[in-house]
């Protein structure tokens, strides 16, 4: 209620007269108080899931209405990972916001797949098979992967040219991996095992520029460490089938989106689509 009240520019006094009001309309409590805390009734989520299309579309309305010019304004809030998004996401947007001065960018970087409404996000570029779910997506299509190891580990252990010789290497893996990685765009499993694990990716990639092993990681993560001849490529051929790239959304009226989170949406699509990732 005290952010609430923040936000509107009003006194926390004003925001409860509002919402009792409200209530006394409606003859339903959205709200449960107690004297520790507040808390939404399952009437109040359902009440707000519904107007908050509503709304949307008002703001929306607003804003085309408002901008007798065209000139796109407003704050744009997008969702990304920690690794893709200063990469490719921030040198996307750069001639975007040159273009448009009344704009401004929030990039939220998560490698977690943050709830987009909870999050307040206009839209987020997620990577990987999505679940079901009530989103829109704009799919941009698929980033390769890559094997790859250092030189001095291929010299020191030799270089496998074949998955199923991986079992007798030392991988890097994720901490959360069942140890079996698949090959050749076939349901085949390799099994592999290896000393060192973790859930971070830039330490895996160190891990393997360092010599502790062979890694399976996105093409994009490690192409740098390719360029400079930190790791190599190996099993070219035999990589995973590519990975989803999308952009998502929530689902909404056609109409309800803001005209600059369309355009954003447009050019960042249209520049994800043409880089080779």
């Amino acid at each position: 209620m005290t952010s609430a009240a923040a936000r509107l520019g009003k006194t926390l006094q004003s925001v409860s007269r509002s919402l009792a009001r409200l209530e006394d309309d409606l003859g339903v409590e959205l709200i449960s108080r107690t004297t520790r805390r507040l808390r939404p009734t399952a009437a109040g989520l359902e009440f707000a899931g519904r107007i908050r299309l509503a709304l949307t579309t008002i703001d929306a309305a607003r804003e085309d209405l408002l901008a007798s010019d065209r000139r796109l304004a407003g704050t744009i809030r997008i969702g990304t990972s920690s690794l893709f998004g200063p990469e490719y996401v921030t040198p996307a947007l750069g001639q975007f916001l040159t273009r448009n001065p009344d704009i401004a960018i929030e990039l939220v970087l998560s490698d977690e797949h943050v709830d987009l409404v909870a999050g307040k996000l206009d839209f987020a570029i997620r990577i990987g098979h999505l679940p079901d779910s009530n989103l829109r997506i704009r799919r941009l299509g698929g980033l390769s992967w890559a094997v790859f190891a250092a030189p001095a580990y291929l010299e020191a252990y030799g270089r496998p040219e074949h998955p199923r010789e991986l079992t007798r290497h030392e991988c890097v893996l994720r901490a959360s991996d069942d140890d079996r990685w698949a090959f050749g765009g076939t349901k085949r499993r390799i099994d592999v095992h290896g000393r060192f694990r973790s859930e971070s990716a830039a330490a895996r990639n160190a891990a393997v520029a360092s010599g502790l092993g062979i890694g399976l990681a996105p093409l994009w993560q490690v192409r740098r460490l390719i360029d400079r001849g930190d790791v190599e490529q190996i099993l070219v051929g035999h990589e995973p089938p590519p990975i989803p790239l999308q952009i998502v959304w929530p689902k909404r009226a056609a109409d309800a989106m803001p005209r600059r989170v369309r355009a954003a949406i447009d050019v960042l699509a249209a520049r994800l689509s043409a880089m080779r990732i």
